[in-house]
């Protein structure tokens, strides 16, 4: 990756870990015309079969194979200038297997039968090479053989089919309309991924599936040429995992909420939201500083999906909670004995969802990285911890007959292993729109957008900003404020959430960048939720903080 592409990802926020993170796109350049092309389904099978014989025949008790087309496009611009158009494709094939009671694991891009046999008896060479050390053997939750199975992500236009030039105009349209409505910069994007992945196992699946995803974020900045003081606003769009239809604009996905701000569900006007973006930028140079305290705060899905992605999603899987992943990212707070205690993770009105399944998610597939057919499952039930995040070799720990689904692997060249699903806030069971939340509020704060955050390494002592922040008092909205962040300690957080809004306003944020892992992999994952109250919070001036 050149220099100048890593900064143009770099812009758009910093490396985190075991958080939301920006990865160089790996894989080799191709032209962007290249990118529908597929492989047939019976040349898969023949190399996965070539796997799975080689592997049985040199003594392993169990293989899976994973024959991945990976492909990413981002397109960068700023103002009325193109920064880069990048299109890249990474195909190989990722072997697995159980020697011995070990995990061994080789990959190859040599896509031949003899190639993918050759990668199979290297992984179970390995495999039998760590069952020398191995103080308990693998144990697997089982698994059903589906046979011959394909799903693909339901779209209705595949965006790597759409020509660079039509996506090119959308996002200098979207510029040059968000400088005519008074913004001085716009940093604009669109980030594509399609994995085009084949599964078989000695479990006797052959499955074929066909995921794509989408993400249009920009950056709109204003200046006061006056002082120097800038003030940006980001998108307020959630990736997604849909194809370019996302991006028409439908007026169905238009959602109208308090104090004149737009967000969207389903459908994404992105010159409407960049319009909207370079006012707001522009009012919040004018904007007075809040006053610290303790506010009731109203939190939009727009920001609400962050905390919930920091200190409900990684907190509940169960490798950090076991301890794999403390070297690099941290542990958990939540750990098993309070499943075992009834521990309380919020209010009774607190329920917390993992889902592989919901339609225009990130996380849906039809069947992860161990061939474990997609599904959903509570976390938190009326507040108290009832589940985790499990893998076929995980499920045990919990006392689980089969697996959750959570494995996942984002090449063909990596080891496949526990990642987040969707998870999800559940909406309210009464009938509760935002306008009348923000109604029965006496001394509060509005927040909507993802802004920067900070949280410790067991996920219990966190910060969060965001992007619009508006006073409300009384019982409505009392104009913009900035210089905003809110301070949690998780179980306070989520006992102190006192209403939230129905099922009619329940929306999908997420990350398209989800770091993990040594050596760091990436995945992507939305969290659903509807606005959200939550009494007497801790709020900051950052701007005083920073001195």
């Amino acid at each position: 990756m050149q220099r100048r592409d890593f900064l143009a990802l770099g812009a758009l926020g910093g490396l985190g870990v075991g958080g939301l993170v920006l990865p160089p796109f790996m894989g080799r350049a191709i032209a962007a015309e290249a990118l529908p092309e597929r492989f047939d389904v019976a040349f898969k099978k023949r190399l996965a079969d070539a796997a799975l014989n080689a592997a049985s025949g040199d003594g392993a008790g169990y293989c899976d194979v994973r024959i991945g087309r990976y492909l990413r496009q981002a397109l960068t611009t700023r103002e009325d200038k193109v920064e880069n158009v990048v299109s890249t494709e990474s195909t190989g094939v990722g072997v697995r297997v159980i020697a011995g009671g070990a995990w061994g694991f080789a990959a190859t891009n040599t896509l031949t039968e003899a190639g993918v046999a050759e990668a199979a008896r290297q992984a179970t060479a390995i495999a039998k090479a760590n069952a020398r050390i191995q103080t308990e053997p693998v144990r697997l939750a089982p698994v059903q053989g589906v046979g011959e199975v394909s799903w693909r992500t339901p779209i209705r236009r595949n965006a790597m089919e759409v020509p660079v030039a039509e996506k090119i105009d959308l996002l200098l349209g979207v510029n040059a309309a968000a400088l005519a409505a008074g913004a001085d910069f716009i940093a604009s994007r669109m980030f594509l991924v399609n994995e085009q992945k084949y599964f078989a196992s000695t479990d006797g699946s052959y499955i074929d599936q066909d995921v794509h995803r989408i993400w249009a974020p920009f950056t709109v900045t204003a200046i006061d040429k006056r002082s120097g003081r800038f003030r940006t606003r980001d998108g307020l769009a959630s990736p997604m995992g849909l194809g370019y239809e996302y991006l028409d604009g439908d007026a169905a996905g238009r959602v109208q909420l308090p104090g004149g701000v737009v967000a969207y569900a389903g459908s994404y006007d992105m010159r409407e939201d960049a319009v909207a973006a370079a006012r707001q930028a522009q009012e919040k140079l004018k904007a007075p500083s809040v006053e610290p305290g303790r506010y009731d705060l109203v939190l939009d899905p727009t920001n609400l999906f962050l905390t919930i992605h920091e200190n409900v999603g990684h907190p509940l899987e169960l490798d950090r909670v076991l301890g794999y992943e403390a070297n690099y990212a941290g542990t958990s707070f939540a750990t098993l004995d309070k499943r075992e205690q009834g521990y309380r993770y919020g209010s009774e009105r607190v329920n917390f969802f993992a889902d592989r399944v919901q339609p225009g998610s990130l996380g849906a597939v039809g069947y992860d990285d161990e061939g474990v057919k997609a599904r959903r499952w509570d976390l938190v039930r009326d507040g108290v911890l009832v589940d985790y995040q499990a893998t076929r070799d995980q499920a045990h720990i919990l006392g689980h007959e089969r697996s959750h689904g959570c494995s996942y692997a984002d090449s063909w060249s990596s080891v496949q292993f526990q990642r987040m699903p969707n998870v999800s806030l559940a909406p309210g069971r009464e009938p509760l729109d935002p306008a009348a939340m923000i109604a029965g509020v006496e001394n509060g704060i509005y927040i909507l957008g993802r802004g920067s955050y900070s949280i410790d390494q067991q996920r219990y002592n966190a910060q969060f900003g965001g992007q619009l922040f508006y006073r409300i008092k009384d019982g409505e909205i009392a104009g913009m404020v900035e210089d905003v962040a809110y301070q949690i300690r998780t179980p306070e957080f989520w006992g102190a959430c006192a209403a939230i809004c129905d099922e009619r306003d329940f929306r999908l944020g997420g990350s398209f960048f989800d770091g993990k892992g040594q050596p760091s992999q990436v995945s992507a994952v939305s969290h659903g939720t509807a606005t959200t109250r939550f009494d007497g919070v801790n709020v900051i001036n950052t701007a005083r903080n920073l001195g």
